[in-house]
């Protein structure tokens, strides 16, 4: 039985299945049925980086997303390694986003390759909305020959708990009066916010799934987690508010660069941290933005990530100044054993006005 009525509420939350080996097999069919890892060179076991996808055939070796190319390659060193192709993706992306945006003006782009769609004006119950997602499921793989799961629910948090639930090629439909029942058994880690460190904490505390969590005590959790506790419990008693809407503006632009072999040597660390801050440098210039906040980040040998930032008086468009406010926080870490990646990024970013981009023009 399906809830009808003038103030229900529909979103889908649409995710690509393995999107990068999704598209690399597609574009070489020959690929079919082969783990399929995309990510760096895995050099026979000795390579770096990590993987940034790999097939579900993959994935019975138990190869995962972000988990170093060298542990991949001992997992299964017969699967077929890719390099990211980055242009190939994002131009799959745009052909899907473009078609995902004519179901609904209500349209929100997360990432490259997953979405949120308000339906709420299209469809008048869940039945409705159910064949609505199988004709989304059907173009997306005729246009570009890959899956993609849906998650069907009353507000943003659930449907993307959804859409993950049957992955591949999955469609899953939560209607308001099954939220309780399906939320409830599943692990806290399901929601969308809470990792490995948080999930830990409440395991600690005897909070393992969803309706542990829903019928905790919101006080103990405001007082442990601050305001992000009331925000958890929220969401595990299936309330969202946030709405569907399009992001337009960029939040941050960083680069990043993973050694090929652990290196204690700060001079290089110091042009590599050049090189890259140029780079960022490059892109804000392009997309006319101005910056208040240098980020670096910094992995250790042993695969500690740490970030680091400083704000600025006032925002700039300084080279200079993404350099110099790099290094200082780079040497916090000098030291501290071998580096194996590094990045430079900003944020608070600002768009230029009509005079500053006339003068972004002579860099």
């Amino acid at each position: 039985m399906c809830l009808q009525g003038e103030n229900i509420r529909i979103i889908f939350h649409v995710d690509m299945d393995s999107f990068y080996s999704s598209v690399e097999v597609a574009a070489d069919p020959s690929l079919r049925g082969l783990p399929v890892v995309v990510g760096s060179d895995p050099m026979k076991g000795e390579g770096r980086g990590v993987v940034s996808t790999c097939s579900y055939e993959a994935r019975k070796y138990g190869v995962h997303s972000a988990m170093a190319i060298s542990k991949a390659y001992r997992l299964c060193p017969n699967a077929v390694y890719l390099r990211v192709n980055m242009p190939l993706y994002k131009k799959v992306s745009s052909s899907i986003m473009e078609a995902l945006r004519g179901y609904s003006s209500k349209f929100q782009q997360v990432s490259v390759d997953e979405a949120y769609l308000d339906v709420s004006d299209l469809v008048s119950d869940y039945d409705a909305a159910a064949e609505l997602a199988l004709k989304i499921k059907e173009e997306v793989h005729l246009k570009e020959g890959i899956t993609c799961s849906i998650g069907v629910a009353p507000n943003k948090s659930i449907a993307k708990i959804a859409s993950d639930y049957q992955k591949p090629d999955g469609l899953t439909v939560v209607s308001p009066e099954d939220v309780r029942s399906f939320l409830h058994p599943l692990d806290v880690s399901r929601i969308s916010g809470i990792g490995k460190k948080t999930s830990s904490i409440l395991y600690e505390m005897g909070i393992r799934t969803i309706g542990d969590l829903a019928t905790y005590d919101v006080q103990v959790l405001r007082e442990r987690f601050g305001k992000f506790g009331l925000v958890m419990h929220q969401l595990a008693n299936g309330v969202d508010e946030r709405v569907v809407v399009e992001r337009g503006d960029v939040k941050s632009i960083s680069k990043e660069d993973t050694f090929d072999r652990d290196t204690s040597d700060m001079e290089y660390v110091e042009t590599v941290i050049d090189t890259l801050s140029e780079n960022v440098h490059g892109s804000l210039l392009k997309k006319k933005y101005l910056f208040k906040t240098i980020t670096i980040k910094v992995r250790l040998e042993d695969f500690t990530t740490y970030t680091r930032a400083r704000t600025l008086g006032a925002y700039s468009s300084d080279l200079t100044a993404i350099k110099r406010t790099a290094k200082v926080l780079l040497q916090e870490f000098r030291g501290r054993g071998k580096l194996r990646l590094v990045g430079v990024g900003v944020t608070k970013l600002e768009k230029m006005d009509e005079k500053q981009s006339r003068l972004s023009d002579f860099f």
